[in-house]
Formats: C-alpha cells, sequence, structure tokens
C-alpha cells in the first residue's frame, strides 16, 4: 500500500493535461505497467546513442594515413603528434558547448536538441570525410562536437522515456551502445578508408574515391545518420510543457492523497545544489580520469597499430585494425547485455570496477611485448588483448555511469548529466593530443634505458589508470545511501 501511495498521484496529475506530451508519456508508462521489458523504446536509445558514437572513433584508423597525406608532418614521427590535435578538436567543442545544449534541452524539450545533433553528425562529419588539409579536418570536427549536444540530453531520456524498474535498463542500453559504436566506427573506418587501395576492382584509380580516400566510411556514417534523422519523427517528447504553477497545485493534490512525505522531500531536492552532491561529483572526477584514459587508449592504440615496425608498432594496415575492433565490438555487445548486468549484481558496480581496473594494468603494458610476435600468433594475441582491454574499460565505465543516476533523483539527472558531460569532454579533449604527443616522444627514444619505445607510452596510460582505481576507494569515492523511497521501488 505504502508504493501505491508514492507512485499514484504522480501518475494521476500527468493525465489532467492532455496537450503535454510528457504527460502523455506518462500516461502510455502507467498503461503499460505489467507488459515487460519495452523493446521499441530500446531500440530507440539503441540507434540514438549508436549515431552519436559512431563519428567519434571512426577516424582513429585512417587518421594516421590523413595526416601524412595532408605533408604538415616532418618526420614520420610527428604524425602522431598532429593527430592527437584533430582527436581532441571534437571533444573540445563539445565540452564548450554541453551545457549550453543541456539548458536548451531543459526549456525546448530533449527531441528538438536529439534531432539537431544528427543532422550536424550527417553534415560534418561529411564534411570531414572531404578535407583536404590539416586545418580543415579540425575545423569539421570541432563544429561536429560542439553543434552536436545529444548525449547528455539522451542519457535523461533513457530513464524518462521508460517505467522506474526499467530505469537501470535504459542506463546500460545508453552504455552498450555507446560503448558498441566507439568500437564499431573504428572498425568501419578501418574496412573503408582507402577503397582504392582495398577494393580496385569496385573503386578504380584516378576516380573521386581516389582524391578523397577517406571519404567512404564516414559517408556510410552520415547514411546511417540520416535514417536515424527519419526515425526521431516518430519518437516521443518527454519535456512537461505545463507550468510550475500547474506543478505546485498538482503537489497539493498530492498532499490531500496522503503523500506528504514526497511532497516534502521533491521540494527539498529541487533546492540542492549538485555541486555539492558528493557521491555525484566524485563518481563524475572518476568517470573524468577513466574517460581520459580511454579516449588516449583507442588514438594509441590505432596509431601504434600502423606504425612500422622499426617504431615499435604492427605495421597493420587500416584493414588489420577494422577486423580487430569488429570482433572486439561483436564480443563487446555480447557481453555488456547478457554477461555484465549479472556480474553487476553479484558485485556491486563498485566492486567490479575495482577488479576490472587492477586487471587493465598488466594486461596494457604486456602491448609492447605483443609486437615482438609475427604473423597468425599476433593476430590472434592482439584480438584477444583487445578483447578484454575493452570488457574492462567497459565495465569500469558502466559502473560509474550507473552510479551517476543513482546519486539523484530523476528530476535532477537531466542536469547531472550536463555536468558529467562537459567534465568528461574536457578530459577527453586532452586525452587524443596527449596520447598522439606522447607516442610520438616513445618513438623517438627507441634506445632509450628506460622504458625504451612505446612502453613509455603505455606505461603512462597505467599510471592514468592507477590515479582512478585509487580515486574509487574511500574516502574519495562516497555512495549515495539507499532512502526508504529508493528500497520501495
Amino acid at each position: 500500500m505504502g508504493e501505491e501511495n508514492v507512485k499514484q498521484p504522480l501518475l494521476r496529475r500527468k493525465k489532467y493535461y492532455e496537450n503535454c506530451p510528457g504527460c502523455k508519456v506518462d500516461e502510455a508508462k502507467e498503461l503499460s505497467e505489467g507488459q515487460g521489458v519495452p523493446v521499441k523504446n530500446l531500440v530507440i536509445i539503441w540507434i540514438l546513442v549508436v549515431s552519436n558514437a559512431l563519428p567519434i572513433s571512426s577516424l582513429f584508423p585512417f587518421l594516421y594515413f590523413m595526416v601524412r597525406d595532408f605533408n604538415i608532418a616532418k618526420t614520420e614521427a610527428d604524425i602522431s603528434y598532429y593527430a592527437g590535435y584533430i582527436g581532441s578538436s571534437f571533444m573540445l567543442g563539445r565540452c564548450l558547448t554541453s551545457v549550453l545544449w543541456g539548458v536548451v534541452a531543459d526549456r525546448y524539450g530533449r527531441k528538438p536538441v536529439i534531432v539537431i545533433g544528427v543532422v550536424v553528425v550527417v553534415i560534418f562529419n561529411t564534411l570531414f570525410g572531404l578535407s583536404t588539409s590539416f586545418w580543415m579536418a579540425v575545423v569539421t570536427r570541432f563544429l561536429l562536437g560542439s553543434l552536436n549536444g545529444m548525449l547528455g540530453p539522451v542519457k535523461a531520456y533513457a530513464t524518462e522515456i521508460f517505467r522506474e524498474e526499467h530505469h537501470s535498463l535504459g542506463l546500460s542500453t545508453v552504455s552498450a551502445a555507446w560503448g558498441t559504436g566507439l568500437i564499431i566506427g573504428p572498425a568501419l573506418g578501418g574496412y573503408l578508408a582507402q577503397p582504392v587501395e582495398k577494393y580496385p576492382h569496385i573503386f578504380p584509380k584516378g576516380s573521386f574515391w581516389d582524391k578523397f580516400p577517406y571519404f567512404l566510411p564516414n559517408l556510410v556514417i552520415s547514411v546511417l545518420a540520416f535514417i536515424v534523422i527519419i526515425c526521431c519523427f516518430w519518437i516521443p517528447e518527454t519535456l512537461h510543457n505545463h507550468s510550475s504553477s500547474d506543478e505546485s497545485i498538482d503537489d497539493a493534490e498530492a498532499l490531500e492523497n496522503g503523500n506528504s512525505g514526497a511532497g516534502t522531500d521533491m521540494t527539498i531536492q529541487k533546492n540542492e545544489n549538485l555541486l555539492l552532491n558528493w557521491p555525484l561529483m566524485s563518481s563524475v572526477i572518476i568517470y573524468c580520469v577513466f574517460s581520459l584514459h580511454d579516449i588516449a587508449y583507442q588514438e594509441v592504440f590505432s596509431l601504434w597499430a600502423v606504425s612500422p615496425r622499426k617504431l615499435g608498432g604492427l605495421n597493420f594496415s587500416t584493414n588489420n585494425v577494422g577486423n580487430v575492433l569488429s570482433i572486439t565490438g561483436a564480443t563487446l555487445i555480447i557481453y555488456q547485455l547478457s554477461v555484465y548486468p549479472s556480474i553487476e549484481r553479484a558485485c556491486g558496480a563498485v566492486g567490479i570496477a575495482r577488479i576490472t581496473g587492477m586487471l587493465s594494468i598488466p594486461l596494457l603494458q604486456s602491448y609492447p611485448l605483443i609486437a615482438l610476435l609475427s604473423g597468425v600468433a599476433l593476430t590472434i594475441v592482439i584480438v584477444i588483448a583487445s578483447i578484454l582491454k575493452n570488457i574492462l574499460s567497459t565495465t569500469i565505465i558502466t559502473g560509474l555511469f550507473l552510479l551517476q543516476n543513482r546519486a539523484v533523483e530523476q528530476h535532477q539527472r537531466g542536469a547531472a548529466n550536463g555536468i558529467s558531460m562537459t567534465c568528461m569532454s574536457l578530459f577527453k579533449a586532452i586525452g587524443p593530443a596527449t596520447g598522439g604527443a606522447v607516442l610520438t616522444w616513445s618513438q623517438k627514444r627507441m634506445d632509450a634505458s628506460f622504458l625504451p619505445g612505446t612502453n613509455m607510452v603505455f606505461f603512462v596510460l597505467n599510471i592514468i589508470e592507477a590515479v582512478g582505481i585509487i580515486m574509487m576507494f574511500k574516502p574519495f569515492l562516497a555512495q549515495k545511501k539507499k532512502t526508504q523511497s529508493d528500497q520501495l521501488h
């Protein structure tokens, strides 16, 4: 009876506003009670997040060759340095505008920001594929990041479109789709870049594809994003359009129905300063550290894989990188949707994140040793290492993402995600440039006595990982204590 008294007034009051899109969504959620998992909503979240994630890292497998073709690097080792700036420009743009897009989403709705974001992917991802100079590549990536503010609103959307008992599933879907997009994107870039060299019977020499050898993977991603734009016409808006005075009347109505505790809590929570919410901010800071590590790793891995043997690389082609990442992506999907929920229930989000972080350090430091292999042995070992590394990283990020959303009530999740996106984007803006610069420095010290060659770049990545692991323990990391309301749900 207690749970019914908490929920019923909130559900009833939202039926009163027939022209409110948010109320229509809430009414549909109430009517769907007991009908199981809403697969349609899961698909909506999946396609939105994947379309946003694909262009972020799709350039990494061919970025080395693209920068080389720009003829801006004086030496072969300097290529990774310039590649880092192109990789960072996207995240720098997103860092500068994430809060603004969050405000727009709260004012005008989630759907307009989502649609604008996907349209921006179509336009500027396409233009990036047509880049003919280093600065054109930097500018188009910066605009792609700054004008696409959909990820924060999508995280809030994932909680608003589902019933409360499915919130964790919605948030896990965001994490799974995000991780999958960050893996499939580079796979597409690896397979489809330089098509004239790889598929000469389809793309003849001297054709358009020869002039723009990195356009095809960006075109494919833009076409997929265009299809998502069409699908966006049918997704519901979740923002309520009635005034706060109406809500005050309804809160009074809820009090009359015996829901005085809930009404009081809501008033207090609306005035809570999220920057003083340490369970939220501690998880956001740790999330930023691991995000810095992950984006730097993604760029370093692809640049290291295609680097020549004399510089400690694997001398892979973009196709080889695509093969490794596509297998990794397929495995990651299976793990995230089937294995992770069970592990998280058994060990807890924090416990499993600590364990996987510790396992990641020796694995990553073994990469220079893997480079000593060749042939089939090299392929098998690097595929296994890539799968394990990405599973470990995704486990940590998903756990921290769950902590962030559990640290605040539903009515504050949009603002909380905006703070998280801004901070994380700043760190991810630093990541590619730092990773590229450290890789270049490492490849210039192949004969050093201490951590020669690429041993140094993976050691630096492990230092960042270690800092994040230490921060996941008390007294730094704080977790929200379950309230009586949480326990009821």
